[in-house]
């Protein structure tokens, strides 16, 4: 059952931010951010209620001769919508990841494969980019390593706008494809691999770096099959020495850089960080979808068949075009719906 006094504090705590923010009193966009997120609550929790009241004015008509043919009429159907509105209520009340608002920053590099797992890793990623683009996010490239063949070694690349992390981050794990490549005289279908990793990005107040360990090295930039495009040493490299995490950004000015690498360093930070406590919290329950495991194959592309299979919640699509062409939101909304069901069969419990 729905605790009444839950749902009177979530209100009554709305109101409060609603009159701060009215005032201009208090931190505004600490403030903005609560409010933004209780408000679909708040607007679930007015309909719950509406509905409990519709429903004890029909059962006090019951009693009223005039109004009982009416009451009969109108009480199975709100009754009906009860359930329905219990679940919606619920799965507004569900703990929200503190990150899900924040953007997030996409690292692709080739699995197992050779030249091919770098040309998927290529089409992984003007897939994300294409998806970024069709929900009016903003995709930008900060650092890429290309191959000869115009696959890719690496990239990381850093996406904002509205609930990004909420949406990407079930793409981290092991991407497999299946198909023949155009490197391929003979026609065979290869299996192929390449590893995504989503991270939401770090805010100041999330991670303390001491300057003593790091160290900061300026390179030569280089641009795809490792030509020497511009010969400033603008590229920046900076190494964590504490956990050997190495992050790099090639932006033309040097300042600029260091700012960059600085940010994908705190994510990384970050995410190890976010990574260890659900380690810990997942030490007696077993690990949700999207938990995060990069080790975990998570998704199958196979060419020849035109289909694309989630090996998480078994799901199969054969629109394996459409897909690559960033329409993700099929799978995606599957993949949330999933992990909802999970958290509420977990609260039940």
């Amino acid at each position: 059952m729905i605790s009444l006094d839950r749902l009177d504090q979530i209100t009554s705590r709305f109101e409060f931010i609603e009159a701060q923010m009215a005032e201009g009193s208090g931190d505004i966009a600490a403030l903005g951010r609560e409010y933004a997120e209780l408000r679909p609550v708040v607007e679930q929790v007015k309909a719950y209620r509406q509905l409990l009241s519709d429903l004890d004015e029909a059962e006090e008509m019951l009693a009223d001769p005039e109004m009982k043919a009416l009451a009969e009429e109108e009480l199975p159907a709100l009754k009906a919508q009860l359930p329905e509105a219990e679940k919606a209520l619920q799965l507004a009340l569900l703990p929200k990841d503190a990150a899900d608002a924040r953007p997030a920053m996409i690292e692709i590099r080739p699995g197992t494969g050779g030249d091919e797992a770098a040309l998927f890793a290529g089409d992984l990623l003007r897939m994300y980019q294409r998806y970024a683009e069709a929900r009016g996010w903003s995709f930008q490239i900060i650092d890429l390593a290309e191959t000869e063949l115009g696959g890719i070694k690496e990239v990381t690349a850093h996406v904002k706008g509205e609930g990004v992390f909420a949406r990407l981050k079930y793409e981290s794990g092991v991407h497999r494809v299946q198909r023949v490549p155009e490197t391929e005289s003979g026609g065979r279908i290869h299996t192929s691999a390449a590893t995504v990793a989503v991270l939401p990005e770090a805010e100041d107040v999330d991670i303390q770096i001491d300057p003593s360990d790091l160290r900061i090295d300026t390179m030569r930039s280089s641009g795809a099959g490792g030509q020497h495009v511009n010969t400033t040493d603008s590229a920046v490299r900076i190494t964590h020495v504490p956990t050997g995490i190495v992050v790099t950004s090639s932006e033309k000015s040097q300042h600029q850089n260091r700012a960059i690498a600085m940010q994908v360093l705190k994510t990384r930070l970050f995410d190890l960080e976010r990574q260890r406590i659900d380690s810990e919290r997942a030490a007696d329950r077993k690990a949700q979808v999207g938990g995060g495991d990069r080790s975990e194959r998570i998704r199958t592309y196979n060419f020849p068949q035109g289909r694309m299979t989630d090996h998480r919640i078994n799901l199969t699509l054969y629109k394996l075009d459409q897909v690559m062409q960033g329409d993700l939101d099929e799978v995606i909304d599957a993949l949330i719906a999933h992990h909802q069901a999970e958290l509420l069969a977990e609260m039940e419990g």
